[in-house]
This record gives C-alpha cells, sequence and structure tokens, in this order.
C-alpha cells in the first residue's frame, strides 16, 4: 500500500472521510510509534470507515480493536504516551466521550504540566462530532466546549477535505494532546486536496469567502451551513465574508478581528447550545478588542438551550441557513 500511495496523483477528489484515513495512513508510515486505538476500528475499519484497511496493513498491533470502555482507551493510551508512543484514540460517536471525560481532563491535559514538562501527551482523541445523520440519542452532540474549557487541550474542527488530510497528520505529530472534533455529516462532502502541498498552519482561522457587511465565523459542520448563506445573502445584495475558525482552542482571532473591523458586524454559528458555546467567548473577545468598530452587538446562533432531539426533529434543531440570515438581518438592523 505504500508504494501505491507514493504512485498515486498528488492532487486527488477525496471525500472528508476519504482525506482522514489517508491522513492516519501516512502518519502510520512516517513514525512507527503512532497507534491507533478504538472500538470496531480494526476489521470493521470503525463504523464511518474512517480507518478502512489500516489494520489489514499496519497489524493489530498499531490498529487496536479495544473493549467498549472508553475509559479504558484513554487510560491505556496515557500509558502508551508516557512510553514515547503516539496514541490516536477513535470515540466512535460524540456522546460516547464522557465515560473517558475524567481521563482527559484529570489525566491527559494535566500531566505535561504535573511533571514540570518531563513526560509530554501527544495524544489526538478523534471524535466524530453534530448532528445531521438522522442517528439516536448520544449520537449528535456538540461538546467542542467542555474541552476547550479546560486548560491544556488544544481542539480542532475541521470543515473539509484538505484541513482532514493535512490537519490529522499534524495533530499527531504534536506534542500536545489535542481533542480532533471530525463533522459526521460532512464525511462524505468532496474537495481536491494536493498531498505534496504544504499544510497551512494548524492553529489558524481562515477567511473563506470575503465580503464587507458582516463577519459571519463558523467551524466544522457549520462553515458550509454559512457559506450558503453567504451566497443566499449575495442574491440580496448583501456582502457576507465568512471566516472557518478551524480551531477552538487556542482561538485564532485576528483575522477576525480585522473583518470585524472593516465591516462593524459579527454573528457567530455554531450547533452546540448557545448559553455557554463557543460563541459567548469569542462574542467577548470580539466585544473586548473591536468594540469602537461595532455597529451592532455580536449575534449569536446556534442549538437550543435543550438536550439534543429524536431524529425527526433535528432539521428543527440545527441551525440553518434561514436562521443565520436571520440573525444577518437583525445585525444590519443596528
Amino acid at each position: 500500500m505504500a508504494a501505491e500511495m507514493l504512485d498515486a496523483p498528488a492532487t486527488q477528489t477525496l471525500t472528508i472521510g476519504k482525506a482522514l484515513n489517508l491522513g492516519l495512513r501516512r502518519a502510520m508510515e512516517d513514525d512507527p510509534k503512532v497507534v491507533l486505538m478504538g472500538e470496531d476500528i480494526g476489521k470493521l475499519g470503525g463504523v464511518f470507515r474512517i480507518t478502512d484497511g489500516l489494520q489489514k496493513d499496519f497489524g493489530e498491533d498499531r490498529v487496536v480493536d479495544t473493549p467498549l470502555a472508553e475509559a479504558g482507551i484513554l487510560g491505556t493510551a496515557v500509558g502508551l504516551a508516557m512510553r514515547g508512543y503516539r496514541p490516536v484514540c477513535e470515540i466512535q460517536f460524540d456522546g460516547f466521550v464522557f465515560p473517558a471525560y475524567n481521563q482527559i481532563v484529570t489525566q491527559v491535559a494535566k500531566i505535561h504540566g504535573r511533571s514540570r514538562g518531563a513526560l509530554p501527551m501527544p495524544i489526538v482523541i478523534r471524535i466524530p462530532f453534530g448532528g445531521g445523520i438522522g442517528a439516536v440519542e448520544h449520537h449528535s452532540e456538540s461538546p467542542e466546549a467542555y474541552f476547550a474549557h479546560t486548560p491544556g487541550l488544544k481542539v480542532v474542527a475541521v470543515s473539509n477535505p484538505v484541513d482532514a488530510y493535512w490537519g490529522i497528520q499534524q495533530a499527531i505529530a504534536s506534542p500536545d494532546p489535542i481533542v480532533f472534533l471530525e463533522p459526521k455529516r460532512r464525511y462524505w462532502e468532496k474537495a481536491e486536496v494536493d498531498t505534496s502541498a504544504t499544510p497551512e498552519p494548524l492553529f489558524g482561522s481562515r477567511v473563506v469567502r470575503a465580503g464587507d457587511d458582516v463577519t459571519v465565523l463558523a467551524y466544522g459542520p457549520m462553515v458550509k451551513t454559512a457559506l450558503q448563506a453567504a451566497e443566499a445573502a449575495a442574491g440580496e445584495g448583501r456582502s457576507l465574508e465568512v471566516v472557518d475558525l478551524r480551531t477552538v482552542s487556542p482561538l485564532d482571532l485576528e483575522p477576525v478581528y480585522d473583518s470585524v473591523r472593516r465591516t462593524g458586524r459579527c454573528v457567530v454559528v455554531h450547533e452546540a447550545p448557545v448559553t455557554l458555546g463557543l460563541g459567548a467567548e469569542i462574542a467577548a473577545r470580539v466585544t473586548e478588542t473591536c468594540f469602537h468598530s461595532l455597529e451592532a452587538p455580536v449575534l449569536r446562533v446556534g442549538g437550543y438551550d435543550v438536550p439534543y432531539p429524536p431524529s425527526k426533529l433535528e432539521e428543527e434543531y440545527l441551525p440553518d441557513l434561514d436562521r443565520v440570515l436571520d440573525a444577518v438581518d437583525r445585525a444590519m438592523g443596528f
């Protein structure tokens, strides 16, 4: 398979899921200390087939099918990281991460500091997150704020195949523990990926559509929604600038500040409930830094403050184009 990768064209049309698969493969080829762990990730290739074929090519010692025990997966990863390995842990669905929450927050996030820098924790925790796939309870949640609030953790949220391919490799190479969020309803969306390119820095935001009237911020699955809103707004004569935050901890807000100083208006979009979500932190920082440039309050669009609903109701729960455009209208109304 390594020879096949070398023979593959540098630019390929990939889905997010396939980009992750190839990124994991390349990381495992480059570093024999990279070990994948998770439920059904080996022979099955994961419920979303992200690890398809990797156990066959790298063996059961490097692609490990674990018991259904998230706390055990992360606890084992801590020990492996202490011995010089680079564990990549898959949490099968977002809502299943909470049995491992104690390990992540009290061990993974703190050991580097607790050891005065002697013990790095190069652990990547892959979490398919967000709704939109018609799943049952605990399969459609957005837990990013829990982890972004935890010092010692970094949190990445990819939105496209290019960032998926390069981002997973950069996360694995990082000496710090990273929660790597993958938008599960976007797994099958495609884009051109140049596998020979020089990637952008992992912890940086990016303007993905230029505009003049309102700055719209999003990450993960909501980037596409924000771009759809910008396209619809253009038909009404409004120009939205869309920024893909890409990383929610640390936040790279300098491009955001530059944008808001020009537009004077800002809307933050995420799937997670609005109360104490990432939008609240971003709104506070934008207000503190760009106060004299703002023509309107920073507005937030997110999920409602209720548990994630049954699949028949999820389209009512999830932020959509209309809710983003409504926030844009309100921002323009000030």
